[in-house]
């Protein structure tokens, strides 16, 4: 399914509000000056409170399992608005936002 391309700095979040990012981005592919980055890397979460009152604890990293299928950077697929990705531990799915909207890719 084709979607905007994710860049280092774009707003994705945890379904509890916390901040995700890539530790290590994609320099091969900028996307409006910034890195873009691959689905191999986990992100990092940071701010995520969890909710106590159910026992779900806070996500601590995130690991995207679908990205872009055509398009690649060093035989990797690429991050993309319309992928997926699940947090860990509670295994929630993060929230892309805020994205560069110049760069499609399927």
């Amino acid at each position: 399914m084709p979607g905007f391309l994710i860049q280092q700095g774009a707003t994705v979040l945890c379904m509890h509000g916390g901040q995700a990012m890539p530790p290590a981005p994609n320099p091969s592919v900028t996307l409006s000056g910034m890195p873009s980055s691959v689905i191999t890397t986990p992100w990092i979460v940071a701010g995520c409170p969890g909710i106590p009152a159910a026992f779900i604890p806070p996500c601590v990293t995130a690991q995207w399992i679908v990205g872009t299928t055509r398009v690649t950077s060093n035989g990797q697929p690429l991050v993309i608005m319309s992928g997926m990705a699940i947090a860990v531990p509670p295994g929630t799915p993060l929230l892309p936002l805020v994205t560069q909207t110049r760069v499609i890719a399927t």
